[in-house]
C-alpha cells in the first residue's frame, strides 16, 4: 500500500508539521529532552509514524560511530530500522485500546526499573491512550513524573480531551495540524510521479479535498484510484468513485440556485444524481463553493490555494462581485441545515431537491437593504417625506425595515387579546386631525400580549390548555423573561419539545412571533415552587397568630391543615374560651 510504502522515515519527510519539527530540533540541540510528550490530531496526520521517528532520533548511532540524540539522520543507523518496523527489544508499542486496565500498567511499572537491552534510551510508544482506565492512568502518574533516566514515553491520541489533565500536565504535547490541500497535493503528485502514475492536477485536488487533511486517507484513496484505472487516474471516474460531481457542474448548479431558476437547478440535480453523485456530497459540494465565494469576497488572497481548479477561482471571483456577504451567509445556513436534513431523511433525493429549492426561493428575495431603500422611497413619496417610526433599539435587517415604516402606512390588524389590554386607536383619525402633528411622536403601543411570564401561564389556563399551564408551572426555571422572548432552563422532569410547543401557541394566541430558547443558566425558581415557599411562609406566619398559636398550644399535635383568609376578627368570647381551656388535654378534637 502506498500508505506504508510511502511512510516518513525521518523528521525531513514529514509535511504540514514544520512547526513541531523546529521545536524538537531546538530542544535536541540545547539536551532539553523530556521525560514524556503526547501527540494529538485526526486521524492519519502522522501521530505513530512521528512516535516511531521520535523514538529512532532518541536512540540514533550511525554506523560511523556517532551517536547521541539527533534529529538529523541522514543515515541509517544501528537501530532504525527495527524501530521503524515495530521490532526493536527497547522500544515497546502498546495499544491502549486493546490493553486498558492496570495490570497492563503494572507491566510497564515494573520493566522501567531496568536498564535497556541495546539502546541508549527505552522507550514506550502508547497508541491511542485516551482509552486507558481511570485506574489505569492513575497508576501511571508517579512513574510518568520521575521516571528513571534511561526511560521516555511517547503518548498518541485522536481524543485530547479524554485524557486527564494530571497526564497532560506531565507531557509535552504537540498538536500535528491537517494537512493543507495544497501541500498534499503536490505530494501526491511526487508520489505519482515515483510510481508512473498518469494523474491530471484536477484529480489529485479532488483526492486532496476529499481526504480533510489526512494523508493516510489520500494516499488510500489514491491507491484505490490507481486499482479503479488500472495505472491511470482519470478525473471522471474518480469522480464517480468518490460519488462527488464534477466541480464546473457544481458551480453550474449554485449559479442556477443563485439566480432563483428552479427548474434549471433540479435539472442539473437530476442529471448529477443520474451520473453517481450522492445528494449529500452534492449539497456539501455547494457549501463548499458558497464558503469559497465568501472566502474572495473578504480575503481575495484566498484565490492562491493550489488545491482550486482555475474554474473554481475565475468563476468564484465573479460571483464574489456579484452576491453580498447577507447572501452568502443565507445560503450557507440554508445548506448547512439542509445537509442534516438529507442524511437522515429516508428519501435523500427528495430532501436535497427541497433543499435547492429553499436556496432558490431565498436567492429572489431582496436584502434587508434593498427592503429599507424602498419603503423609505415609498413613504418619501407617499407622505411627502413624514417621519419614521422610531423603533426601540435600532439596528439592521427586519428591525431595521420594520423602523422604516412610514407613518402614512396602513395599521397591522389587531389580533385578538385579553379584555384588559385595549385596541389603540384606528390611525386613520389622526391623520383627520387639523392640527398639525408634533416633529416628534411618542413610542409606539407595545403590541398586545403576556408582559410576565405569570401572565403567560394565565393566559394558557384562559386557552383552556392545562397541560401546557401545568408544565409551564412545574419544569420551566425563567432566565430572563421580555415580551417576545423566553430564556428559560427546564427542570430535570421537563420536556425539551417545550420550548417549542410554547413559542407556537404563544405566536397563535397573541398574533407575534415569540423566540423561546433553552440556556444552561440555572434560572429562577418555578411558579409551583414559589407558590409552595410563599404557602410555607404564610403558613408559619399564622401559626405565629396569637389566636392560632393560643390552638396549638391548647391541643398538642394539631397542626394546620388549611388557611382561609376572613375580613373580621374571631369574637371575643371565643379567644375567653380558648384562654379558659385546662392544658395538655391531647384527645380533645376541634
Amino acid at each position: 500500500m502506498l500508505a506504508r510504502k510511502y511512510r516518513p522515515q525521518g523528521f525531513e519527510d514529514l509535511i504540514g508539521q514544520a512547526p513541531m519539527v523546529r521545536t524538537l530540533r531546538n530542544a535536541f540541540a540545547s539536551g532539553r529532552i523530556a521525560q514524556a510528550y503526547m501527540l494529538t490530531g485526526v486521524r492519519g496526520v502522522g501521530k505513530t509514524t512521528t512516535a516511531r521517528i521520535l523514538a529512532r532520533a532518541l536512540n540514533y548511532e550511525g554506523t560511523d560511530g556517532t551517536a547521541g540524540p539527533t534529529l538529523d539522520m541522514q543515515a541509517e543507523g544501528v537501530h532504525c530500522r527495527a524501530i521503524l518496523e515495530s521490532r526493536h527489544v527497547d522500544v515497546i508499542e502498546m495499544d491502549a485500546a486493546s490493553h486498558t486496565g492496570i495490570d497492563d500498567i503494572r507491566e510497564i511499572i515494573e520493566a522501567v526499573r531496568y536498564r535497556p537491552a541495546q539502546a541508549r534510551y527505552k522507550i514506550y510508544i502508547i497508541d491511542e491512550v485516551h482509552m486507558l482506565s481511570k485506574a489505569a492512568f492513575n497508576g501511571l502518574l508517579k512513574t510518568l513524573e520521575e521516571p528513571p533516566e534511561h526511560v521516555k514515553f511517547v503518548f498518541a491520541t485522536t481524543e485530547i480531551r479524554k485524557v486527564p489533565i494530571t497526564i497532560l500536565s506531565r507531557c509535552q504535547r504537540f498538536d500535528l495540524r491537517r494537512v493543507e490541500a495544497g501541500e498534499l497535493v503536490r505530494h501526491l503528485g511526487k508520489i505519482a510521479t515515483a510510481e508512473s502514475v498518469s494523474v491530471t492536477d484536477e484529480a489529485l485536488a479532488l483526492i486532496a479535498r476529499a481526504s480533510e487533511g489526512s494523508v493516510r486517507d489520500a494516499l488510500s484513496l489514491f491507491d484505490q484510484a490507481i486499482a479503479h484505472g488500472a495505472g491511470e487516474v482519470h478525473t471522471d471516474e474518480l469522480r464517480s468513485m468518490l460519488g462527488v460531481a464534477d466541480r464546473s457542474r457544481v458551480v453550474d448548479l449554485f449559479e442556477k440556485a443563485m439566480s432563483a431558476d428552479v427548474a434549471g437547478a433540479l435539472r442539473e440535480f437530476a442529471e448529477q444524481y443520474r451520473e453517481g453523485a450522492a445528494p449529500e456530497a452534492v449539497l456539501t459540494d455547494l457549501a463548499s463553493f458558497s464558503h469559497l465565494v465568501t472566502r474572495l469576497k473578504l480575503v481575495p488572497e484566498a484565490a492562491e490555494d493550489g488545491a482550486l481548479s482555475p474554474t473554481e477561482i475565475e468563476r468564484g471571483k465573479a460571483f464574489a462581485e456579484r452576491l453580498s456577504v447577507p447572501e452568502l451567509t443565507r445560503a450557507w445556513q440554508i445548506l448547512l441545515k439542509g445537509i442534516s436534513e438529507t442524511e437522515s431523511s429516508s428519501r435523500p433525493e427528495a430532501a436535497a431537491e427541497m433543499v435547492l429549492i429553499r436556496l432558490a426561493h431565498a436567492s429572489s428575495l431582496p436584502s434587508p437593504d434593498e427592503v429599507i431603500r424602498k419603503l423609505q422611497e415609498e413613504g418619501a413619496s407617499a407622505g411627502g417625506g413624514a417621519p419614521q417610526r422610531p423603533v426601540p433599539g435600532g439596528g439592521g435587517g427586519a428591525r431595521a425595515a420594520l423602523a422604516a415604516v412610514p407613518q402614512a402606512a396602513p395599521p397591522r390588524p389587531v389580533p385578538q387579546v385579553p379584555q384588559a389590554v385595549a385596541a389603540p386607536a384606528p390611525r386613520a383619525e389622526a391623520r383627520a386631525e387639523p392640527e398639525p402633528r408634533p416633529a416628534a411622536e411618542p413610542a409606539p403601543e407595545p403590541m398586545p400580549g403576556p408582559e410576565t411570564f405569570e401572565e403567560v401561564v394565565a393566559l394558557a389556563q384562559e386557552k383552556r390548555d392545562i397541560s401546557l399551564k401545568v408544565a409551564l408551572e412545574c419544569h420551566v426555571h425563567i432566565v430572563k423573561f421580555e415580551p417576545g422572548r423566553i430564556e428559560m432552563n427546564l427542570g430535570p422532569n421537563g420536556s425539551h419539545a417545550l420550548p417549542h410547543e410554547l413559542g407556537r401557541k404563544l405566536a397563535e394566541w397573541t398574533g407575534r412571533r415569540w423566540v423561546v430558547t433553552l440556556t444552561r443558566e440555572k434560572g429562577g425558581p418555578t411558579l409551583r415552587e414559589k407558590a409552595e415557599a410563599e404557602k410555607r411562609s404564610f403558613r408559619d406566619e399564622m401559626a405565629r397568630h396569637p389566636s392560632v398559636s393560643a390552638v396549638l398550644e391548647r391541643f398538642p399535635g394539631a397542626r394546620i391543615v388549611d388557611i382561609r383568609v376572613s375580613e373580621e376578627e374571631p369574637p371575643a368570647e371565643i379567644m375567653a374560651g380558648l384562654e379558659a381551656l385546662p392544658p395538655g388535654d391531647e384527645e380533645d378534637e376541634t
